[in-house]
């Protein structure tokens, strides 16, 4: 029997690579050459420094990509994934991919698409209440005071009893539900379906459906977004919901730039009606110089980092080494994180 061969297109640590080798060394052929991936910039990097293959490296690229069945990753670009004519299955490092999945024609094809869906709940999660325990608790406050040598005591606001709601009701809301039930904050999330019966839903104390947006939004003195970014959802937080929302609260986006109309949120935080905005993404990525978002000082940037952990390459190859054992054993009903093409999530 031939083995099947996996080719690792994007940069991953030798440990991880030698354990999805070790799922069943003689069965699969796991394809890693360092030399045609780029540089890593940090630790869990899946894109790299600026890079070109030179004309014998590119070769032996377009080699390896032809003769795979299977991708740790999906390749930058879509001409790549056309040259892979034995490719049955693609192991992402990325959970909101339909974009992509789209561009690259993979929404009709019959290649299935496993995603990194649950990995970066923690870290997005964290990210959220690091941002939002600052602006409630008054940190630039007293760093202003601390810079002025200044002890003056004053009172401040708790965080426990407020109310956040969660755009989405997936592994990202379930992430901040989690943590926020530790803070005794009262969560609605915002579902596609309220009534889909998800295993967590117990986390929320409410789950209403998008027609019930603005009416939450109103109630809550934090907003996060956190859905996948498809046409359904495009501008889905636009000027009436930044109005609906409640005065001087928060605003935290972990989810795609794509999701939010980005100049209504510019005006919402100029004239004041929001409070504070943490944007891990944005509408153009990087965000331009010239955004007034980097100036305007109700906002924390994030260079679309908040979900990338030291961990983060081991979580997504212990669920690639799963799924492996799944596919080879054809039980394929057990796969984790396959991804849906109808919705594109």
């Amino acid at each position: 029997m031939s083995k099947l061969r996996i080719f690792i297109t994007s940069p991953l640590e030798p440990a991880n690579v030698e354990r999805i080798r070790q799922v069943a060394p003689d069965r699969l052929e796991v394809v890693y050459e360092p030399d045609l991936l780029p540089q890593t910039r940090y630790v869990a990097d899946h894109i790299g420094r600026p890079f070109t293959r030179t004309p014998e490296q590119e070769l032996r690229w377009i080699a390896a990509l032809a003769t795979a069945d299977i991708f740790w990753d999906l390749p930058r670009k879509p001409e790549y994934v056309a040259l892979a004519k034995r490719l049955q299955w693609i192991q992402t490092t990325s959970t909101g991919v339909g974009q992509a999945v789209q561009a690259f024609g993979l929404d009709t094809s019959d290649i299935v698409v496993t995603t990194a869906r649950g990995v970066h709940a923690g870290p997005l999660a964290e990210f959220a209440f690091m941002a939002l325990l600052a602006h409630w608790r008054g940190l630039a406050h007293l760093q202003a005071e601390q810079q002025q040598r200044r002890w003056t005591r004053y009172c401040g606001e708790e965080v426990a009893g407020r109310r956040i709601v969660i755009v989405g009701a997936g592994d990202l809301a379930r992430g901040i539900a989690q943590r926020a039930r530790a803070f005794e904050l009262h969560v609605t999330a915002i579902g596609r379906t309220a009534g889909k019966g998800r295993s967590h839903d117990g986390l929320f104390d409410e789950i209403t459906s998008r027609d019930g947006l603005h009416a939450a939004l109103a109630q809550a003195d934090a907003t996060i977004v956190t859905v996948p970014h498809t046409t359904e959802t495009q501008r889905m937080i636009d000027g009436a919901a930044f109005a609906a929302m409640k005065k001087n609260s928060a605003f935290v986006n972990i989810a795609r730039g794509q999701v939010v109309d980005e100049p209504a949120l510019v005006e919402a935080l100029r004239c004041g009606h929001l409070g504070f905005a943490a944007l891990d993404v944005a509408t153009v990525e990087p965000l331009p110089q010239e955004s007034p978002l980097w100036t305007l000082p109700n906002v924390l940037i994030s260079p679309h980092s908040a979900s990338t952990v030291a961990s983060e390459n081991s979580k997504i190859t212990e669920i690639f080494c799963w799924n492996l054992r799944c596919w080879l054993d054809g039980r394929f009903d057990e796969m984790r994180n396959v991804f849906d093409k109808r919705v594109l999530y």
